[in-house]
């Protein structure tokens, strides 16, 4: 599932998959809050380039750090794509 969001990204500025990834986020977010809110996130991920399923968003957002208002905080998921859910013990 992430593997579309990772491989879609502009790889020419940095080599480091998580400044890439962040990087991408921060297009979403020019007050550079580290904050997305889900509703945009998810129109751009089901319109853009290769599209996620409403299934796929559903499943990264059950992985994701969302507040009451709706924002992902994008730094959080950034590290899971790149290092992987941490295994609860």
């Amino acid at each position: 599932m992430y593997f579309y969001l990772y491989s879609s990204l502009d790889r020419t500025e940095s080599t480091d998959p998580e400044d890439t990834i962040l990087n991408a986020f921060k297009m979403f977010d020019p007050k550079l809050t580290g904050f997305i809110h889900k509703d945009e996130l998810q129109k751009a991920l089901m319109t853009q380039a290769d599209k996620f399923t409403s299934e796929e968003v559903k499943q990264m957002f059950q992985s994701s750090n969302i507040d009451t208002s709706g924002n992902l905080d994008y730094k959080s998921l950034c590290y899971i794509i790149t290092h992987g859910e941490e295994q609860e013990e």
